[in-house]
């Protein structure tokens, strides 16, 4: 099958999911008023509750949902077949992720801005809402890990990419104060900075003094390092904590200092990069050489293609972005449609031109079949996949090798970093959240959250020991990131579910998304967890199998819960004025 062709049809459907379905879910099921007060300006604070503009608030949402997962899943994916991957990014997208964005957005904003663990409590009880903190507590914890992960081996494998994603921080600072205080609008300035970095990009994949390359200059990869790690070790180590260093400083300062201007740059960056690969596939018109499907995979695809695909079909951690961080700052309750469901769209967009950047890069499909010769193989190499696919479709733009991979490696970084910090400040959160729940007033304070959210992480990333030595945390958590991704997705459509049916609204579509979500997943965790990797036999899967047994446990007890809640015909502290 042709690529473009794919790729045509898959934009098609998101055009009219956006255009006809999230605007039947605004009008006819979340019933929004352009005339709600929004906790934005109900609560404005000049920290987390600002008023923002739609266009700003969509780049921050957009650039805290993608990170690398869009493009890592489902390059993984693929593995199975380009056929799968494909339907599923794109109907999840439409059918799951963007009521689940939306959703979530739409039910924090009628609840003053809170995030869906602490709404837990009002839908579900006390003891639901303790046992969904934890469980989120977990994911974002996995989160930071993961990405930090991620963003540090990029560093390390390209060195060109440091300068430029570094370069953002003070330009972004910089706008922040230009917009807030000077009332200068965002979309010039935004666009010189992004200017400035891929000019960076450019001089710095030339010109190799301006590469920061750790692992060359601790004496090449058999340099001794730091304490004996050897050279690679001690430059994975010190990118981890300089990451902390900058997370903890990001999370900590208001939005607007830092935040959404720094995300508004990063939006642009997407829609420059999605221009890149798009029209570069137009150019190139390369043919699909991966299989539509793969009969002899050792590792069926139904139920884990719905895991490894999380972000870019729906992802959990999407619930609490909408909730924690966007529902603060939406300006007017109608944004909402704009924000949440075209974001999720943005993100599948995103995982369509990954799949097509990764099953058009062979030559044929016997060297497809090389590389992907196990799942394992896989998930080894996909993100590496992705860059080499890309830098061949913007190569139809006639920007050299070295310059695109550099741009593709930018993007991918600065998505990474958007989420983690993003994360880390969701976790300070949840921190304060379980300080006022069990009476412990020190975790409510910002910084003292802040730094067992940083350590925390940081302990996860570098500590466990796996097939990849020092450092691979984030490599050993990946996979119960996508099923505690995904169940707390269908936790959170059935939050959504329970307050649609206290409205005495059709709350089926959230009730079916949720229903297939959650049994794909438990299904797909239970053979994890107890019977296919059996952790609990493999040294360094034992933190694999602690986490996960425990998230199953908890995601059992809450759906039990729900349950309850979703028949009682009562409404239990619910208040008119948040509700209808």
């Amino acid at each position: 099958m042709n690529a473009i062709a794919l790729a045509a049809m898959g934009l098609f459907i998101f055009v009219l999911g956006y255009r006809f379905y999230s605007k039947f879910v605004a009008e006819k099921i979340f019933k929004l008023d352009p005339n709600y007060v929004t906790p934005a300006h109900r609560y404005k604070d000049g920290v987390d509750f600002v008023p923002t503009n739609k266009f700003v608030l969509w780049g921050h949402h957009f650039t805290s949902v993608a990170g690398a997962a869009p493009i890592l899943g489902p390059a993984i994916a693929v593995y199975w077949g380009w056929l799968p991957a494909v339907l599923w990014v794109v109907f999840g997208t439409v059918f799951a992720a963007g009521v689940h964005d939306f959703g979530t957005l739409a039910l924090s904003v009628r609840n003053k801005g809170q995030s869906v663990g602490t709404l837990a409590h009002r839908l579900i009880g006390q003891r639901g809402k303790v046992l969904f903190l934890f469980i989120i507590l977990i994911l974002v914890l996995m989160v930071n890990a993961v990405f930090a992960w991620v963003i540090a081996n990029l560093f390390i494998s390209y060195p060109a990419s440091v300068i430029p994603v570094f370069i953002q921080i003070p330009l972004a600072i910089w706008i922040g104060y230009a917009a807030y205080k000077r009332n200068m609008k965002m979309l010039i300035p935004s666009l010189i900075a992004l200017a400035i970095m891929y000019g960076t990009a450019v001089i710095s994949s030339q010109v190799d003094f301006l590469q920061i390359d750790l692992v060359r200059y601790m004496g090449g990869e058999e340099g001794a390092g730091l304490f004996g790690l050897g050279a690679i070790s001690s430059a994975f180590f010190i990118w981890i904590v300089v990451l902390m260093i900058y997370v903890y400083i990001a999370s900590t300062l208001p939005v607007w200092k830092l935040l959404q201007p720094r995300d508004f740059i990063n939006s642009h960056q997407l829609i420059v990069g999605l221009a890149i690969l798009y029209l570069g596939l137009l150019f190139t018109n390369p043919e699909i050489t991966a299989p539509a499907t793969n009969p002899g995979a050792d590792v069926s695809w139904f139920p884990l293609l719905f895991i490894t695909i999380a972000c870019g079909a729906i992802s959990g951690f999407h619930g609490l972005v909408s909730s924690g961080t966007s529902s603060k700052q939406l300006d007017k309750e109608t944004d909402a449609r704009f924000v949440g469901y075209l974001g999720a769209v943005g993100e599948g967009v995103l995982a369509l031109i990954s799949i097509i950047a990764v099953i058009t890069l062979f030559p044929d499909r016997a060297a497809f079949s090389a590389s992907y010769s196990s799942f394992a193989d896989a998930s080894g190499a996909g993100l590496g996949n992705f860059i080499e696919g890309a830098t061949i479709l913007a190569s139809g733009l006639m920007i050299p090798g070295s310059v695109a991979s550099t741009i593709v490696s930018i993007i991918v970084v600065s998505f990474a970093a958007t989420t983690l910090d993003t994360s880390v400040r969701l976790m300070r959160y949840i921190i304060s959240e379980l300080g006022v729940e069990y009476k412990v007033p020190q975790l409510e304070k910002k910084h003292v959250a802040t730094s067992i959210a940083v350590l925390s992480s940081m302990a996860l990333v570098i500590l466990p020991e796996g097939p990849n030595g020092f450092g691979s945390g984030g490599y050993l958590l990946w996979p119960l990131f996508g099923t505690s991704n995904q169940l707390l997705a269908g936790i959170s459509l059935l939050l959504i579910s329970i307050w649609l049916r206290k409205l005495g609204r059709n709350y089926m579509i959230t009730i079916i998304p949720m229903v297939f979500l959650m049994f794909m997943t438990l299904w797909a965790m239970f053979q994890q967890v107890f019977l296919q990797w059996a952790w609990y036999n493999e040294g360094s899967n034992t933190l694999l199998f602690v986490f996960g047994a425990i998230i199953f446990v908890f995601t059992l007890w809450i759906i039990l819960t729900a349950a309850q809640a979703l028949m009682s015909k009562s409404n239990p502290g619910f208040s008119d004025e948040d509700l209808k």
